[in-house]
Protein backbone atom coordinates (compact mmCIF):
# COMPACT_ATOMS: atom_id res chain seq x y z
CA UNK A 1 0.00 0.00 0.00
CA UNK A 2 0.90 3.65 -0.46
CA UNK A 3 -0.32 6.78 1.27
CA UNK A 4 -1.52 9.98 -0.37
CA UNK A 5 -2.32 13.29 1.31
CA UNK A 6 -4.17 15.45 -1.25
CA UNK A 7 -4.85 19.05 -0.17
CA UNK A 8 -8.07 20.47 -1.61
CA UNK A 9 -8.81 24.20 -1.51
CA UNK A 10 -12.12 23.95 0.34
CA UNK A 11 -12.40 24.07 4.11
CA UNK A 12 -15.82 25.62 4.78
CA UNK A 13 -18.55 23.91 2.78
CA UNK A 14 -19.22 20.62 4.51
CA UNK A 15 -21.19 19.19 1.60
CA UNK A 16 -18.28 19.72 -0.80
CA UNK A 17 -15.75 18.30 1.66
CA UNK A 18 -17.92 15.21 2.18
CA UNK A 19 -18.55 14.75 -1.54
CA UNK A 20 -14.83 14.75 -2.30
CA UNK A 21 -14.18 12.31 0.57
CA UNK A 22 -16.89 9.97 -0.71
CA UNK A 23 -15.42 10.05 -4.22
CA UNK A 24 -11.94 9.19 -2.94
CA UNK A 25 -13.48 6.22 -1.10
CA UNK A 26 -15.62 5.12 -4.05
CA UNK A 27 -12.50 5.24 -6.20
CA UNK A 28 -10.91 2.55 -4.04
CA UNK A 29 -9.00 4.36 -1.29
CA UNK A 30 -9.39 3.97 2.45
CA UNK A 31 -9.85 7.41 3.99
CA UNK A 32 -7.95 7.51 7.29
CA UNK A 33 -8.47 11.17 8.13
CA UNK A 34 -10.01 14.40 6.89
CA UNK A 35 -8.78 17.67 8.36
CA UNK A 36 -10.62 20.83 7.37
CA UNK A 37 -9.78 24.38 8.42
CA UNK A 38 -12.01 27.39 7.81
CA UNK A 39 -9.19 29.93 8.11
CA UNK A 40 -6.75 28.09 5.86
CA UNK A 41 -9.80 27.21 3.70
CA UNK A 42 -8.46 23.81 2.75
CA UNK A 43 -9.07 20.16 3.54
CA UNK A 44 -6.34 17.57 3.86
CA UNK A 45 -7.35 13.97 3.14
CA UNK A 46 -5.18 11.06 4.29
CA UNK A 47 -5.69 8.07 2.00
CA UNK A 48 -4.18 4.59 1.67
CA UNK A 49 -4.63 1.97 -1.03
CA UNK A 50 -2.73 -0.29 -3.36
CA UNK A 51 -0.81 1.59 -6.03
CA UNK A 52 -3.36 1.24 -8.84
CA UNK A 53 -6.35 1.85 -6.60
CA UNK A 54 -4.74 4.96 -5.13
CA UNK A 55 -4.08 6.43 -8.57
CA UNK A 56 -7.69 5.81 -9.61
CA UNK A 57 -9.06 7.24 -6.37
CA UNK A 58 -6.93 10.38 -6.59
CA UNK A 59 -7.98 11.11 -10.16
CA UNK A 60 -11.65 10.56 -9.33
CA UNK A 61 -11.60 12.64 -6.15
CA UNK A 62 -9.69 15.50 -7.75
CA UNK A 63 -12.12 15.50 -10.68
CA UNK A 64 -14.95 15.89 -8.18
CA UNK A 65 -13.14 18.72 -6.39
CA UNK A 66 -12.49 20.55 -9.66
CA UNK A 67 -16.18 20.21 -10.50
CA UNK A 68 -17.32 21.67 -7.17
CA UNK A 69 -14.70 24.29 -6.23
CA UNK A 70 -14.15 27.65 -7.94
CA UNK A 71 -10.83 29.25 -7.00
CA UNK A 72 -12.09 32.62 -8.18
CA UNK A 73 -14.35 32.64 -5.11
CA UNK A 74 -11.69 31.31 -2.76
CA UNK A 75 -10.12 33.30 0.07
CA UNK A 76 -7.95 31.70 2.74
CA UNK A 77 -4.83 32.47 4.71
CA UNK A 78 -2.91 29.46 3.39
CA UNK A 79 -1.01 29.86 0.09
CA UNK A 80 -2.45 27.81 -2.79
CA UNK A 81 -2.26 27.60 -6.58
CA UNK A 82 -4.99 25.10 -7.37
CA UNK A 83 -8.17 23.35 -6.35
CA UNK A 84 -5.98 20.26 -5.97
CA UNK A 85 -3.20 22.33 -4.49
CA UNK A 86 -0.74 19.59 -3.58
CA UNK A 87 -1.05 15.86 -4.19
CA UNK A 88 1.80 14.03 -2.47
CA UNK A 89 2.30 10.26 -2.75
CA UNK A 90 4.06 8.91 0.33
CA UNK A 91 5.70 5.51 0.93
CA UNK A 92 4.61 3.75 4.11
CA UNK A 93 7.95 1.94 4.09
CA UNK A 94 11.25 3.71 3.21
CA UNK A 95 12.05 1.24 0.44
CA UNK A 96 8.80 2.00 -1.37
CA UNK A 97 9.78 5.46 -2.61
CA UNK A 98 10.31 4.17 -6.19
CA UNK A 99 6.72 2.90 -6.19
CA UNK A 100 5.46 6.24 -4.87
CA UNK A 101 7.35 8.01 -7.65
CA UNK A 102 5.83 5.80 -10.34
CA UNK A 103 2.34 6.37 -8.94
CA UNK A 104 2.91 10.12 -8.71
CA UNK A 105 3.92 10.31 -12.36
CA UNK A 106 0.84 8.30 -13.34
CA UNK A 107 -1.44 10.60 -11.34
CA UNK A 108 0.19 13.65 -12.91
CA UNK A 109 -0.22 12.27 -16.42
CA UNK A 110 -3.88 11.46 -15.92
CA UNK A 111 -4.69 14.80 -14.29
CA UNK A 112 -3.19 16.52 -17.31
CA UNK A 113 -4.74 14.27 -19.95
CA UNK A 114 -8.15 13.54 -18.42
CA UNK A 115 -8.89 16.70 -16.43
CA UNK A 116 -6.93 19.25 -18.45
CA UNK A 117 -5.03 20.47 -15.39
CA UNK A 118 -1.53 21.90 -15.76
CA UNK A 119 0.60 19.76 -13.42
CA UNK A 120 3.95 20.56 -11.88
CA UNK A 121 6.04 17.80 -10.30
CA UNK A 122 7.85 18.28 -7.01
CA UNK A 123 9.82 16.29 -4.47
CA UNK A 124 11.39 13.03 -5.58
CA UNK A 125 9.85 13.34 -9.06
CA UNK A 126 10.46 17.08 -9.43
CA UNK A 127 14.17 17.50 -8.94
CA UNK A 128 13.75 18.11 -5.22
CA UNK A 129 11.69 21.27 -5.68
CA UNK A 130 9.12 22.00 -2.99
CA UNK A 131 5.59 23.39 -3.33
CA UNK A 132 6.76 26.81 -2.12
CA UNK A 133 8.77 27.14 -5.34
CA UNK A 134 5.52 27.19 -7.32
CA UNK A 135 3.32 28.97 -4.76
CA UNK A 136 5.40 32.11 -4.32
CA UNK A 137 3.32 35.07 -5.42
CA UNK A 138 0.18 32.94 -5.64
CA UNK A 139 -1.79 31.71 -8.63
CA UNK A 140 -1.52 34.95 -10.59
CA UNK A 141 2.27 34.90 -10.35
CA UNK A 142 2.38 31.22 -11.34
CA UNK A 143 0.24 32.01 -14.39
CA UNK A 144 2.57 34.86 -15.29
CA UNK A 145 5.65 32.64 -15.00
CA UNK A 146 4.03 30.05 -17.26
CA UNK A 147 2.90 32.65 -19.81
CA UNK A 148 6.42 34.12 -19.85
CA UNK A 149 7.97 30.70 -20.44
CA UNK A 150 9.79 30.72 -17.12
CA UNK A 151 7.97 27.53 -16.11
CA UNK A 152 6.51 24.77 -18.26
CA UNK A 153 3.99 22.33 -16.78
CA UNK A 154 5.21 18.74 -16.67
CA UNK A 155 1.78 17.52 -17.76
CA UNK A 156 -1.36 19.09 -19.17
CA UNK A 157 -1.94 22.41 -20.91
CA UNK A 158 0.39 25.39 -20.71
CA UNK A 159 -2.43 27.78 -19.87
CA UNK A 160 -3.85 28.02 -16.34
CA UNK A 161 -7.61 28.29 -15.82
CA UNK A 162 -8.22 30.66 -12.87
CA UNK A 163 -11.20 28.54 -11.82
CA UNK A 164 -9.23 25.35 -11.20
CA UNK A 165 -5.61 26.52 -11.16
CA UNK A 166 -2.75 24.05 -11.30
CA UNK A 167 -1.94 20.83 -9.44
CA UNK A 168 1.34 20.15 -7.67
CA UNK A 169 1.98 16.39 -7.68
CA UNK A 170 4.92 14.85 -5.88
CA UNK A 171 6.46 11.88 -4.14
CA UNK A 172 7.97 12.62 -0.75
CA UNK A 173 8.90 11.17 2.60
CA UNK A 174 6.41 11.43 5.49
CA UNK A 175 6.19 14.93 6.97
CA UNK A 176 4.30 16.51 9.84
CA UNK A 177 2.05 19.51 9.19
CA UNK A 178 1.62 21.25 12.53
CA UNK A 179 0.39 24.66 13.64
CA UNK A 180 0.87 26.48 16.93
CA UNK A 181 -1.55 29.26 17.82
CA UNK A 182 -0.21 32.14 19.89
CA UNK A 183 -1.77 34.20 22.67
CA UNK A 184 -1.57 37.31 20.51
CA UNK A 185 -3.21 38.84 17.48
CA UNK A 186 0.05 40.35 16.26
CA UNK A 187 0.94 38.65 12.98
CA UNK A 188 4.40 40.22 13.04
CA UNK A 189 5.21 38.21 16.17
CA UNK A 190 4.20 35.00 14.39
CA UNK A 191 6.26 35.96 11.35
CA UNK A 192 9.29 36.71 13.50
CA UNK A 193 9.01 33.37 15.27
CA UNK A 194 8.58 31.55 11.96
CA UNK A 195 11.68 33.25 10.59
CA UNK A 196 13.65 32.31 13.70
CA UNK A 197 12.80 28.61 13.60
CA UNK A 198 12.69 27.70 9.89
CA UNK A 199 15.62 26.22 8.03
CA UNK A 200 15.72 28.85 5.28
CA UNK A 201 16.42 31.56 7.86
CA UNK A 202 19.07 29.60 9.73
CA UNK A 203 16.75 27.78 12.12
CA UNK A 204 16.04 24.08 12.51
CA UNK A 205 17.00 21.85 9.57
CA UNK A 206 14.08 20.29 7.78
CA UNK A 207 11.55 22.84 9.06
CA UNK A 208 9.37 25.19 7.01
CA UNK A 209 7.35 27.86 8.80
CA UNK A 210 5.23 30.93 8.09
CA UNK A 211 3.29 33.34 10.29
CA UNK A 212 -0.45 33.75 9.68
CA UNK A 213 -3.39 35.63 11.22
CA UNK A 214 -6.52 33.53 11.81
CA UNK A 215 -9.66 35.60 11.12
CA UNK A 216 -11.94 33.29 13.12
CA UNK A 217 -10.06 33.78 16.40
CA UNK A 218 -8.11 36.97 15.74
CA UNK A 219 -4.95 35.19 16.89
CA UNK A 220 -1.64 34.70 15.16
CA UNK A 221 -0.39 31.26 14.19
CA UNK A 222 2.95 29.71 13.34
CA UNK A 223 2.12 27.27 10.54
CA UNK A 224 4.79 24.63 9.94
CA UNK A 225 5.80 21.65 7.85
CA UNK A 226 8.38 19.38 9.42
CA UNK A 227 9.74 17.88 6.23
CA UNK A 228 12.52 15.93 7.98
CA UNK A 229 11.22 14.48 11.25
CA UNK A 230 14.66 13.11 12.14
CA UNK A 231 16.58 16.35 11.62
CA UNK A 232 13.85 18.37 13.37
CA UNK A 233 12.03 16.18 15.92
CA UNK A 234 8.59 17.64 16.54
CA UNK A 235 9.10 18.00 20.28
CA UNK A 236 12.22 20.08 19.64
CA UNK A 237 10.22 22.24 17.24
CA UNK A 238 7.61 22.83 19.94
CA UNK A 239 10.27 23.75 22.52
CA UNK A 240 11.93 26.14 20.08
CA UNK A 241 8.68 27.90 19.16
CA UNK A 242 7.75 28.24 22.85
CA UNK A 243 11.15 29.73 23.61
CA UNK A 244 10.98 32.19 20.71
CA UNK A 245 7.44 33.19 21.72
CA UNK A 246 8.43 33.83 25.32
CA UNK A 247 11.33 35.97 24.19
CA UNK A 248 8.70 38.15 22.57
CA UNK A 249 6.43 38.15 25.62
CA UNK A 250 3.76 35.74 24.38
CA UNK A 251 2.75 32.14 25.06
CA UNK A 252 1.67 29.27 22.82
CA UNK A 253 -2.08 28.84 23.24
CA UNK A 254 -2.76 25.57 21.40
CA UNK A 255 -1.56 23.14 18.77
CA UNK A 256 -3.20 21.76 15.65
CA UNK A 257 -2.05 18.69 13.74
CA UNK A 258 -3.03 18.61 10.08
CA UNK A 259 -3.58 14.99 9.12
CA UNK A 260 -1.82 12.18 10.96
CA UNK A 261 1.60 11.80 12.56
CA UNK A 262 4.08 8.88 12.41
CA UNK A 263 4.15 6.90 15.64
CA UNK A 264 7.89 7.37 16.18
CA UNK A 265 7.40 11.14 16.35
CA UNK A 266 4.98 10.79 19.26
CA UNK A 267 7.12 8.21 21.05
CA UNK A 268 10.20 10.45 20.77
CA UNK A 269 8.27 13.30 22.38
CA UNK A 270 7.10 11.02 25.18
CA UNK A 271 10.67 9.87 25.81
CA UNK A 272 11.78 13.51 25.99
CA UNK A 273 8.93 14.40 28.34
CA UNK A 274 7.53 17.05 25.98
CA UNK A 275 3.81 17.53 25.42
CA UNK A 276 2.65 17.93 21.83
CA UNK A 277 -0.46 20.15 22.06
CA UNK A 278 -3.34 18.90 19.95
CA UNK A 279 -1.90 15.42 19.36
CA UNK A 280 -3.13 12.20 20.93
CA UNK A 281 -3.26 8.51 20.01
CA UNK A 282 -6.22 9.09 17.68
CA UNK A 283 -3.84 11.03 15.41
CA UNK A 284 -1.11 8.37 15.15
CA UNK A 285 -0.89 7.10 11.57
CA UNK A 286 -0.01 3.49 12.34
CA UNK A 287 -2.73 3.17 15.02
CA UNK A 288 -5.42 4.58 12.73
CA UNK A 289 -4.23 2.40 9.85
CA UNK A 290 -4.33 -0.77 11.97
CA UNK A 291 -7.80 0.09 13.26
CA UNK A 292 -9.29 0.87 9.86
CA UNK A 293 -7.83 -2.18 8.13
CA UNK A 294 -8.89 -4.46 10.98
CA UNK A 295 -12.40 -3.05 10.96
Amino acid sequence: MLEAVPNVSEGRDGSVIAAVEATFAEGGATVLDVHSDVDHHRSVYTLVATDAELVDALVAGIARAVELVDLRLHEGVHPRVGVADVVPLVPLEPGDMPRAAVAAREVAGRLGAELGLPVFLYGEVGGGRRPAFFRRGGLEELARRVAAGELVPDEGPRGIDPRSGAALVGARKPLVAYNLELETGDIEVARAIAAAVRESSGGLPGLQAIGLLLPSSGRAQVSMNVIDVDAAPLHEVVLRVRAEARERGVEVRSGELVGLVPERVVRAAEAAGVELPGIDESKVLEAVLRSRLAG
